[in-house]
């Protein structure tokens, strides 16, 4: 699974980001601290940095100078300044493309794939997700635990899917129903409720109970 680093400043670009990444089955980090941006997205040791150049306390041409002087990882700047010097100056300073805002997510995941492709990576993203006993194949729709295998909806699978890959975490019932809107796949708060209650049951199948946790008033997770 191709990990991508994200420096954006902007929180509601860099939600979005992260969850429509995510949802491509890219594993996904973002900065939260600007003044130090650059040695965060090196310790992440991503596969493919995001890169926006208006920055607080910083600009994202320094940021970009940075990381090339350490590291060969590719960067994409992407941006609201598209004047033709700022892309000019990014791409002297080591920038591999530069992507303008506003953008279109199936656009930005062509440039990253085409990128990673040229970088020697896996632009492809992983067909599986391990989260404690459960395997989730998302080629096949399945979940698999204890030797068993039992096949899921589509709204099943996306749902364990985004848990599986947010765990940790604690996803919000509004991120999930997000996740099935954004699919194509009308889903209001009581039929979340009955997907998650099936996908209990389907779990429970290969033998897996307590998998799925309900945190009420918050939203659902998965034990790792």
């Amino acid at each position: 699974m191709s990990k991508i680093y994200v420096i954006e400043d902007d929180e509601g670009i860099r939600v979005e980001l992260v969850r429509m990444l995510e949802r491509e089955g890219f594993e996904v980090e973002a900065c939260e601290d600007f003044s130090h941006a650059a040695e965060f997205a090196l310790a992440a040791a991503p596969d493919l940095a995001l890169l926006d150049l208006t920055l607080p306390g910083t600009d994202g041409q320094l940021v970009c100078r940075e990381i090339r002087a350490a590291s060969s990882v590719p960067v994409i700047v992407l941006t609201s300044r598209v004047t033709e010097a700022d892309e000019v100056v990014s791409m002297t300073l080591g920038a591999d493309d530069f992507v303008p805002k506003p953008y279109s997510p199936r656009v930005l995941v062509a440039h990253i794939q085409a990128l990673l492709r040229r970088a020697g990576q896996a632009a492809t993203p992983a067909s599986t997700i391990e989260r404690g006993a459960v395997t989730l194949d998302l080629s096949r729709s399945c979940a698999a635990a204890n030797g068993k295998t039992v096949e899921l909806t589509k709204n099943e699978m996306r749902i364990l899917g985004l848990l599986m890959r947010r765990c940790p975490a604690i996803v919000s019932r509004e991120d999930l129903m997000r996740e099935l809107w954004d699919s194509d796949a009308f889903v209001d708060d009581n039929t979340l409720t009955v997907n998650v209650n099936r996908l209990r049951a389907q779990l429970a199948r290969v033998g897996v109970e307590g998998f799925l946790v309900t945190h009420r008033g918050q939203g659902y997770s998965v034990r790792a």
